[in-house]
């Protein structure tokens, strides 16, 4: 039988990434994720993220503040220019406890 506690502590890890789940659902986000990452460390500004799609600047930039918002994208001010990264060091920690509750729940369902 499944332990009730770590069912309890499957759903509190489920919502503290429900943000990421969010802003990764959406397409358009997975492709700046990509584009943020073949930025590498320096960044993107938006001009230059809206010249790899079809989107305009306000959308874009609504696209960063999901992604910012879930913790994924770190904003870099560089004179008067913002630029763009991929925050992937921390912003996974909450999907990694998720896994690790659910393979948790899995192994005693084995048991």
């Amino acid at each position: 039988m499944i332990d009730p506690k770590k069912i309890d502590q499957a759903l509190v890890d489920f919502k503290a990434c429900s943000k990421i789940f969010l802003a990764l659902g959406d397409s358009t986000r997975q492709k700046i994720c990509l584009d943020l990452s073949a930025a590498g460390t320096e960044g993107i500004n938006v001009a230059d993220l809206s010249g790899k799609t079809i989107l305009s600047r306000p959308a874009i930039s609504h696209h960063l503040k999901v992604l910012k918002d879930a913790g994924i994208v770190e904003p870099i001010k560089r004179g008067t220019q913002i630029f763009y990264k991929l925050r992937l060091k921390d912003s996974f920690i909450p999907m990694k406890a998720l896994m690790e509750t659910i393979e948790e729940i899995l192994s005693e369902e084995e048991s």
